[in-house]
């Protein structure tokens, strides 16, 4: 995943100390029912799309031009299927992240799906029983992203949970 800027200014003052990031997920649906997935240049593994929001966007704004971005698809948003924080990231170079996601179910609305900014290898439809082994973060909102309910947050653990 490529740094925005905004974020490299903000590592200039605050080193490598914890960042709370926005962060967006996208689970898209074509109309037969396939999911989009793409193949991580940096992991090389198949993963549902995502990505930080800029500063003054709005969540579903960044799923829709992440999706477009990542794999020249267009896209409308559905619903929220699940809000989560999830657990702190320390990249190689030692900067640590906690990302706040925001995973929206997404219709697949126009474009030809490619690889389409360098962050993916490779994009493909995928149908229900046709998924290539995926992380468990993934799968899960894909799972979730199915289901015709939205989860919409995750219940608190941990201390001060109720």
């Amino acid at each position: 995943m490529t740094t925005p800027e905004f974020i490299r200014a903000i590592r200039a003052g605050a080193g490598q100390l914890l960042l709370l990031l926005p962060g967006v997920t996208a689970v898209v649906f074509d109309d037969r029912g396939r999911v989009l997935l793409g193949r991580r240049a940096d992991t090389g593994r198949w993963s549902v799309i995502g990505g930080i929001a800029e500063p003054g966007e709005q969540p579903a704004d960044t799923a829709v031009r992440e999706v477009y971005e990542e794999t020249a698809v267009r896209c409308v948003p559905e619903r929220v299927v699940l809000v989560q924080m999830l657990e702190p990231v320390t990249y190689p170079n030692g900067d640590v992240c906690q990302f706040q996601d925001i995973t929206f179910r997404c219709r697949a609305t126009g474009g030809e799906a490619r690889a389409a900014d360098g962050e993916l290898l490779e994009v493909a439809w995928f149908g229900p029983e046709e998924l290539p082994p995926l992380e468990p973060f993934a799968l899960d909102r894909v799972r979730r992203a199915r289901r015709e309910e939205p989860t919409w947050f995750e219940a608190p653990a941990g201390p001060g949970a109720r």
